[in-house]
């Protein structure tokens, strides 16, 4: 009698690492598809996005940029924020140069000016904004390396309407305020506040309202786009990475592909726990009856030897 139970409990036991093992091999397969529909979806989202400048199609260029990433070298990347409405080409809105260097895992935030008196190639001098209207992304990546003397390696252009939803997809940033204002019936008070999509971005477009003008404007645009990268790449954001791949692609082009985007994330990304933003300092002038931002060479070399010399750095 005894043996009989003590068999029937046995055959009890051994039937559970059975029960167990179906459930994690079909926790397994449920992750596994996931993981492969995210990185389909991620393939889908980086072919829409992908927008190769004319340069791009030089081979020679292909293997310079695979030996930085092979070197852990520095990258510099252009954010461009553009209006784009129909039937009008826009402008840079924003204008943002992000020196990324590994090896002392530490980023350059450059915002310029969009008002800044260039030379803008073939056009002569004007706001470096135009260049986007003269000849797109292409124009504005030469415009900037000419002026700032330092390689643009890769752009990223965001339609500030998709950099709304983006903010909201990520469920909103958390940034800290030092100059109260209102601007399109939300009021900003000083301190730490939290931003939808919508508040952010009005809270990035006040600038007549700044006494220090675009220098106040491109502080808050740094400070936005800071929390939107550690929003970004923290744990929480991945349960909604489907919306945000959706408008991603809708919203944002560039000329990194999908393996570039891949090594920036696992070689590049620790360089976001040290940003370092930096200003152009200069002063408004009319010229012909049109108002620019005038920065004095010393400036414009200061800024220059900044960036060089980050880039350097080991």
């Amino acid at each position: 009698m005894d043996s009989r139970i003590e068999k029937r409990n046995e055959k009890k036991k051994r039937k559970w690492p059975y029960w167990v093992g179906g459930v994690i091999v079909a926790l397994l397969l449920i992750v596994g598809t996931y993981l492969f529909y995210i990185y389909d979806k991620v393939g889908d989202t980086v072919d829409v996005m992908h927008e190769p400048l004319a340069r791009d199609e030089n081979p020679d260029r292909q293997k310079e940029l695979n030996s930085l990433f092979n070197k852990n070298n520095s990258i510099n990347i252009l954010l461009l924020g553009v209006d784009e409405r129909e039937n009008d080409k826009g402008r840079s809105d924003t204008m943002i140069l992000m020196s990324l260097n590994p090896q002392i895992n530490s980023m350059k935030m450059l915002s310029i000016p969009r008002d800044t008196y260039v030379d803008i190639p073939d056009r002569g001098m004007d706001k470096i904004n135009h260049a986007y209207a003269f000849g797109g992304v292409g124009l504005s990546v030469q415009t900037v390396e000419n002026n700032f003397d330092v390689p643009i390696h890769f752009y990223v252009k965001v339609n500030m309407e998709g950099f709304k939803q983006g903010i909201d997809a990520l469920g909103g940033v958390t940034i800290t305020n030092d100059r109260a204002f209102s601007q399109g019936g939300v009021d900003f008070p000083t301190g730490e506040i939290n931003l939808n999509g919508e508040e952010a971005l009005k809270y990035i477009r006040m600038r007549k309202g700044d006494p220090r003008g675009d220098i106040g404007r491109n502080e808050r645009q740094r400070s936005v786009i800071k929390a939107a990268i550690g929003e970004a790449a923290s744990f929480s954001s991945i349960t909604k990475i489907t919306d945000i791949l959706g408008i991603l692609g809708g919203n944002v082009k560039t000329d990194l592909n999908m393996d570039q985007m891949q090594t920036l994330f696992s070689d590049y990304r620790q360089t976001r726990n040290n940003i370092d933003t930096m200003e152009i300092s200069g002063s408004g002038q009319m010229i012909e009856n049109i108002w620019y931002y005038i920065v004095p060479d010393e400036e414009m070399n200061r800024v220059q030897t900044e960036i060089q010399e980050h880039m350097k750095a080991k």
